[in-house]
């Protein structure tokens, strides 16, 4: 009787709150808590607070039947693994056969499609239970540029994400359209993850969009090279740099979900994916190391990242942190000095500083909105512009005859026609310059654009600069590298740290008292180099555990 009654206390104070997956793990193991218990907790969180963050497009309707499952499982000594029974969301492009997979676009509002993707099999291999699929910037946010940019984590279906940090809307006049003071930080909604609404989440990331909302929601992101993850059955922008990856409060829980995505052999449906070989088990918990960062060479790419500079044929300076991001950086460099890393400062990008603008990655930009037409891209790449045309009508082509569209021109058509009911609120400019893109006549064009990305910012770029040194890592603000790094394909991990101040121009009212922003703080590297990153990013979490809950969700 006492022991049953130890039990009930015990089930009663455990909570979800911040509690990380082998925490859980552990209490399912000594019957504290079951993974329908789980699911319950985080659901009812959700029903408490989802209407102020629109964190979630759908909600599992069976996600209790399938923690029963794994319930039932572990009570017969099957457990899959540190996954089984853990409740886990995906981002709203991710196939699931038994939810809609839409995009956030109107045009495949309830669309459920024929095949699961590569990484929902894998995680329900390993015994993850899919709660939920998340918001998201619309089509991963290659809907609208300029002129009118579609703003971050909005789409047709679900409107905006909050952020749980501020989640109040932007009060300026000149802006007004319903967005959050405080940005979520790109497509992959990391908010219910912060606000836990579920234990972590898989994003994707083309160029920012696991390490922007990771940033901007204090929590662990794992940007993986691309084609270490499977992205057979999530909707695309271009091959050339889309990946999955995950996201969660610690690093711990971000490299436990790593794992699960990571495919045990090479998936004959993405190319891709023989990029990387795995660890053993593919087991990147053996990386946490908290001493990781002794003897670590870490590089400072100071011009642009973090000091404004002055490109060639220019005369405006681009780039550099404000005072209050360069603060938090400064003290990021005083732990890592203090954890016995070897600091190298400057260790500058070789293409960032190049005096030859043919050379130089801050004159080579991404094509993207009306203002980068045909006949207006000539400084540009046109990668994303090209593999969005190629990759989406690929992607299209495998639905079969219940997708609501069958290529991109048919869906632009479809947006159009339903432009009253809030299908293009932005417009679709990205859209349109993609379609005029011609994949077979354009391909000598972009072949040459995809080889300048992969020099500037690779060869010439991240390689040069690590190799010279010989980094273990370059330091990073946030995603401020993201682009840098998803040119050549290159991972990152990111850490939750600092807090600087929200001050957007236009300003707020003064009657507006803004919540801080967090700031990440992200370790980049070569290709496949993600155990080394997982290990430094580890070792920099233990060191400083800055990482608090949002105050709006307690």
């Amino acid at each position: 009787m006492q022991h049953l009654l130890i039990l009930l206390i015990l089930q009663r104070t455990f909570t979800v709150v911040e509690a990380t997956i082998p925490e859980m793990q552990k209490a399912m193991q000594q019957k504290h808590v079951t993974s329908r218990e789980l699911v319950t907790r985080y659901l009812n969180r959700i029903a408490l607070y989802e209407d102020k963050l629109h964190a979630a497009i759908t909600v599992n309707p069976n996600a209790l039947k399938e923690a029963e499952e794994r319930d039932r499982e572990r009570a017969r000594g099957k457990v899959r693994g540190p996954l089984h029974g853990i409740p886990i969301a995906l981002k709203d492009i991710i196939h699931t056969t038994n939810m809609p997979t839409t995009g956030g676009a109107l045009a495949f509002d309830g669309f459920v499609p024929p095949y699961e993707a590569t990484i929902t099999k894998n995680l329900r291999d390993a015994g993850a239970v899919i709660v939920a699929k998340t918001n998201l910037t619309e089509l991963a946010n290659w809907v609208a540029g300029a002129p009118t940019p579609m703003p971050a984590n909005y789409n047709a279906i679900n409107g905006f994400g909050m952020n749980p940090y501020d989640p109040r809307r932007d009060p300026r006049v000149e802006i007004a359209d319903g967005r959050p003071a405080l940005a979520t930080g790109g497509s992959s909604s990391g908010t219910g993850t912060a606000a836990n609404f579920w234990a972590a989440n898989v994003g994707t990331e083309t160029s920012g969009s696991i390490l922007s909302p990771a940033s901007q929601n204090m929590l662990a992101g794992i940007k993986p090279t691309v084609g270490r993850i499977s992205r057979y059955g999530v909707i695309p922008i271009t091959a050339d740099q889309d990946t999955a990856g995950p996201m969660a409060r610690t690093v711990t829980d971000a490299a436990i979900l790593f794992g699960a995505l990571e495919s045990a052999s090479p998936d004959l449906n993405d190319p891709a994916t023989r990029a990387c070989t795995p660890p053993p088990g593919r087991n990147y918990t053996r990386f946490l190391n908290a001493k990781g960062l002794k003897g670590a060479r870490i590089g400072i790419p100071r011009a642009f990242y973090y000091d404004p500079i002055v490109a060639p044929g220019s005369t405006e300076p681009r780039g550099g942190l404000n005072p209050d991001q360069l603060k938090v950086m400064a003290e990021a460099i005083d732990v890592l000095k203090q954890q016995g890393a070897i600091i190298v400062d400057p260790a500058d990008i070789p293409s960032v500083i190049d005096k030859d603008p043919d050379r130089n990655i801050v004159l080579w930009g991404i094509c993207s909105g009306s203002t980068n037409a045909k006949g207006d891209d000539a400084n540009c790449s046109v990668v994303l512009k090209y593999g969005m045309k190629r990759d989406f009508n690929h992607w299209l082509s495998t639905l079969g005859p219940s997708a609501p569209v069958k290529t991109l021109t048919e869906l632009r058509q479809w947006n159009r026609d339903h432009d009253k009911a809030g299908a293009i609120k932005f417009g679709q400019s990205n859209l349109d310059v993609s379609d005029e893109m011609d994949v077979e006549a354009d391909r000598t064009r972009y072949e040459a654009d995809r080889a300048k990305d992969i020099a500037l910012a690779g060869t010439h770029g991240i390689d040069e600069v690590m190799k010279a040194n010989r980094l273990d890592a370059l330091l990073f603000a946030g995603n401020t590298a993201a682009a840098l790094a998803a040119r050549p394909g290159y991972p990152t991990v990111i850490v939750p740290f600092g807090m600087t101040p929200n001050n957007p121009m236009p300003p707020f009212p003064e009657a507006f008292n803004p919540n801080p922003a967090p700031l990440g703080v992200s370790f980049t590297g070569m290709a496949c180099s993600e155990p080394r990153l997982i290990e430094l990013g580890y070792a920099f979490e233990q060191a400083t555990k800055r990482r608090i809950p949002p105050p709006s969700t307690p």
